[in-house]
């Protein structure tokens, strides 16, 4: 058979990743041809310089992922998940029913080559290379190659199967369809923390947060290089880096126990639903429990300080912002933990992580000072009795002050001070004063500091929250600090004003923001049954102020909503004209004007004044335009609005229950969210879609 003359061509490799730890048979994911070159290359330095047995680590994907050469395997960085296959690919092969490729062993490939490379030198095809697991190759021509499998002799009687059908071998990336990943900037701009809901998957696809996030991630790079080209191109942008923090699986894991514990009081009927109800539900009540609440916050903050540590040993030149976002019960979490932050400046953030700007060590004798502040002087004179200072104090019980017949309320404000010292010396490594000021009022430092979130004392409850240590009707526990400040909070599908509403809150203080951060957005689908609007809350009650429509990622309203647009304005206009002739007749037959008496109220439109008049301004409640620039919204968001609504399907307006739960899940593959996430963040840099 005619074939090459001679000239041999060496294959090009490219290397590949196994998706599925389990089966990999048919998930090989590609490198981007960017972490391709760079594996490439650095495997031949190690052939060339001797160094095979050396292990060598290359950064890939973004840095997310470490690739060792020698064990052939794949690590993430931020996030536990069992270690990956990786393969130096050059032979491929597939049968009539696969979707795609699968390469060959490396071994297989390299006797592969050599078979091949001899058959293109002496021209000599129709080779058949035989392995030892039954498979045999048969090189026809230098574009046609099969795969043949050995049929034991018992299975002959059987129906010819897919097994026994030829498979299609490819010598190359050139021979098949396989589409290969983006590379990414090695510049990261910023970086933002994605927290997750209730239960462990995200998405209607039952996927964790992790994979969510992965999603999310490749709809900025995409949206990115769409949408801000022209910036791209000028060097002034890289990307944006998206972190998952996972909390669900400390809160259910071993160290809790929590899942044993509820299984045992669980009924056995409806099992599937119960189990499904644990693992989710009861997340929620999870949070208001002070115990578990506790571990959430904690899991939360140590995760994001821990993911942020770790970003910048592998980012060093990183010099962006950081901000949080929260899908459903997580921007709940955030929010509180927010609320809760210390104010201090930029430069003492590397240096502790929550203490205060003005801190001094807490000594025994000025604790005595605040026990005194706080009317428990007399009991002072016990603790040097028992040669206690302030260490062994603080490892003191309930039971050690009744023993030493301290009466039950002193007794709570003991270990409420103890506690709160606790609290500060766990989060900074050192101890602070507790604020030594008289009354249980003046525990929570924001309302001196700065604007508390309350506007008032809530009509709904006798309780004053001023008087709780966090303000708000929170769990009362320890909230530990960032290591960082925040340039941004985005809420996903958020209950965050449901929750303030349930805890007595009526109203937000219009001068009150997050103590370290500056931005908040509250963004959420119309058909969503988990959020809730939070402008409502800080504007005057009798306001009916509209959300801020989300643009659609290709730049336009989507259809279905510009039309039911016209439909409302050719109503308004035809309401408009009827009015108008209606005015206009009763004009015509009315008497002169002189011969009446001048009557306050007259229900009709020429008595209004023109600003009132029917049709000149906004419908009923609402705002129009023109009025609503002049609506001040708090300094939540630095002054500027903060309720963000995306636009529904047309196939979701149809029916609006029946897509309820899918709007609540839709965020992680929304490109009109990222969209708005992205604009958002490089507003901040200067840098405009």
């Amino acid at each position: 058979m005619e074939g090459v003359t001679g000239v041999y061509e060496p294959v090009q490799h490219h290397w590949f990743h196994c998706q599925n730890p389990v089966d990999c048979r048919s998930s090989w994911i590609p490198f981007s041809r960017e972490d391709s070159l760079r594996l490439e290359e650095t495997h031949k330095h190690g052939e060339t310089s001797g160094e095979e047995e050396v292990e060598v680590v290359v950064a890939t994907e973004g840095r997310r992922f470490d690739v060792r050469l020698k064990e052939r395997r794949c690590f993430a960085v931020y996030w536990e998940q069992p270690p990956l296959e990786v393969r130096r690919c050059s032979w491929f092969h597939k049968g009539d029913k696969d979707i795609s490729y699968t390469p060959y062993s490396e071994d297989t490939s390299l006797v592969l080559e050599e078979a091949y490379m001899m058959a293109v030198k002496l021209n000599d095809w129709m080779k058949k290379i035989q392995f030892p697991t039954g498979e045999t190759v048969v090189l026809h021509s230098p574009t046609l190659m099969t795969q043949q499998q050995t049929i034991p002799l018992k299975d002959w009687i059987r129906l010819p199967s897919e097994q026994s059908q030829p498979r299609m071998v490819k010598r190359g990336l050139e021979g098949i369809r396989v589409e290969l990943p983006e590379g990414e900037p090695d510049q990261v701009d910023h970086l933002v923390f994605m927290v997750h809901g209730i239960g462990p998957t995200c998405d209607i696809q039952l996927r964790g947060v992790v994979q969510c996030v992965n999603d999310f991630r490749g709809a900025s790079l995409s949206l990115l290089s769409s949408h801000f080209k022209q910036s791209q191109d000028g060097t002034h942008m890289g990307r944006v880096e998206f972190l998952p923090v996972d909390w669900h699986r400390v809160l259910h894991g071993d160290a809790t126990g929590v899942d044993d514990d509820i299984q045992r009081i669980t009924l056995p009927s409806i099992s599937r639903l119960r189990q499904f109800s644990n693992s989710t539900v009861l997340d929620l009540f999870f949070y208001n429990s002070p115990t578990y609440c506790q571990t959430i916050i904690d899991t939360v903050a140590s995760e994001i300080n821990r993911l942020h540590q770790v970003f910048l040993q592998r980012h060093p030149q990183f010099t962006g912002e950081v901000s949080l976002a929260g899908h459903s019960l997580g921007s709940l979490i955030l929010f509180d933990l927010l609320t809760n932050q210390e104010r201090r400046n930029k430069d003492e953030e590397g240096s502790s992580v929550s203490s205060p700007s003005e801190a001094t060590p807490l000594d025994f004798e000025s604790f005595k000072d605040t026990l005194r502040n706080f009317g428990l002087g007399k009991y002072v004179q016990m603790l040097p009795k028992e040669q206690m200072d302030l260490e062994s104090l603080g490892l003191c019980s309930r039971t050690f002050f009744k023993d030493l017949g301290i009466p039950l309320g002193p007794r709570k404000k003991i270990m409420y001070l103890l506690k709160k010292w606790r609290g500060q010396e766990s989060r900074t490594g050192t101890s602070h004063p507790v604020p030594g000021i008289s009354g249980i009022a003046g525990v929570y430092s924001q309302v001196q500091e700065h604007p508390t979130l309350l506007s008032g004392t809530p009509s709904t409850s006798p309780v004053d929250y001023k008087y709780f240590d966090v303000g708000i009707g929170q769990v009362s526990i320890v909230y530990p600090q960032l290591a960082f400040q925040p340039q941004a909070f985005f809420a996903l599908g958020s209950p965050i004003g449901m929750f303030l509403t349930v805890r007595g809150l009526k109203r937000i203080d219009p001068k009150y923001s997050l103590p370290t951060c500056k931005s908040f957005y509250n963004i959420y689908h119309p058909f969503d049954p988990v959020a809730y609007r939070i402008e409502p809350m800080v504007v005057f009650p009798d306001v009916d102020l509209p959300p801020i429509l989300i643009p659609h990622h290709k730049g336009r309203k989507r259809m279905h909503l510009e039309l039911k647009d016209s439909l409302k304005r050719v109503s308004s206009d035809l309401l408009l004209s009827i009015s108008t002739v209606r005015g206009v007749w009763q004009t015509l037959t009315m008497l002169p004007v002189n011969t009446l008496p001048p009557v306050a109220g007259v229900g009709t439109t020429a008595a209004l004044p023109p600003q009132e008049s029917e049709g000149s301004g906004a419908p009923n409640g609402t705002v129009s335009p023109t009025e609503m620039r002049n609506i001040s919204v708090g300094m939540l968001n630095g002054g500027r609005r903060f309720d963000y609504v995306l636009q529904e399907k047309p196939l979701e307006s149809f029916n609006e229950y029946l897509f309820a739960i899918q709007s609540h899940l839709c965020y992680w593959d929304s490109k009109d969210t990222v969209l708005l996430l992205l604009r958002e963040i490089y507003e901040g840099k200067g840098i405009l879609l």
